[in-house]
C-alpha cells in the first residue's frame, strides 16, 4: 500500500475522539485516544484498562482498537453525518502487548480511495478494504484487514 497521507490537524483528532466516545461508549471504558502519528493518527487504548487473565492485552480489545484505526481513518473521510460499519475482517495477533495497544491504518492506494470516493458520490455508498497495523514499541503485535462500508457523501476526497 502506497504512503500517500494528507496531514490531520489535531482539532480533527479531537473531535473525533469525543464522536467516538460519544457513539460508541465502550471506547470511553477502554481509555481509546485518537493520537497523532507522524502526519496521520493512531489509536491507542493502555493495557492497564484491557488486560487477559496474563495482564496482557486483550486480544477482544486489540481487535477493538485495530477495528476503530480503520473506522477512524473512512471516518475522517466521510465525516460525522455518514454511517460506516465493518463489513467483514479478520486479524493475526503476533507477539503479547504489555503497556500501550497501539493501531494505525495504512494508507489505501489513491485508486483504491478514488474507487471508493466514486462510489459514494454516484451511488451513495462506497466499500475499501484497509489493513491496520497494531505496534508496540516498534515491533508488530498484530495485522488486522478489513472491508467497510460506508454511506454519504465523502468530505475530502482524492480528486
Amino acid at each position: 500500500m502506497a504512503e500517500v497521507r494528507s496531514a490531520v490537524n489535531p482539532n480533527d483528532l479531537r473531535r473525533t475522539e469525543q464522536f467516538l466516545h460519544a457513539k460508541i461508549p465502550l471506547t470511553r471504558a477502554m481509555g481509546l485516544r485518537v493520537v497523532a502519528h507522524g502526519e496521520s493518527f493512531a489509536v491507542e487504548a493502555p493495557v492497564a484498562l484491557n488486560y487477559n487473565h496474563l495482564h496482557t492485552a486483550f486480544g477482544g480489545s486489540i481487535n477493538a482498537v485495530a477495528t476503530l484505526a480503520a473506522y477512524t481513518f473512512i471516518w475522517l473521510r466521510v465525516g460525522d453525518e455518514s454511517h460506516v460499519v465493518v463489513r467483514e475482517s479478520t486479524i493475526r495477533f503476533e507477539r503479547p502487548i504489555r503497556d500501550m495497544i497501539r493501531a494505525h491504518c495504512q494508507e489505501p492506494t489513491a485508486d483504491d480511495l478514488r474507487l471508493f470516493d466514486s462510489a459514494l458520490r454516484e451511488k451513495g455508498k462506497g466499500r475499501i478494504s484497509l489493513i491496520v497495523v497494531v505496534e508496540e514499541d516498534g515491533a508488530v503485535a498484530a495485522q488486522f484487514s478489513g472491508t467497510f462500508v460506508a454511506t454519504g457523501i465523502p468530505r475530502r476526497t482524492s480528486e
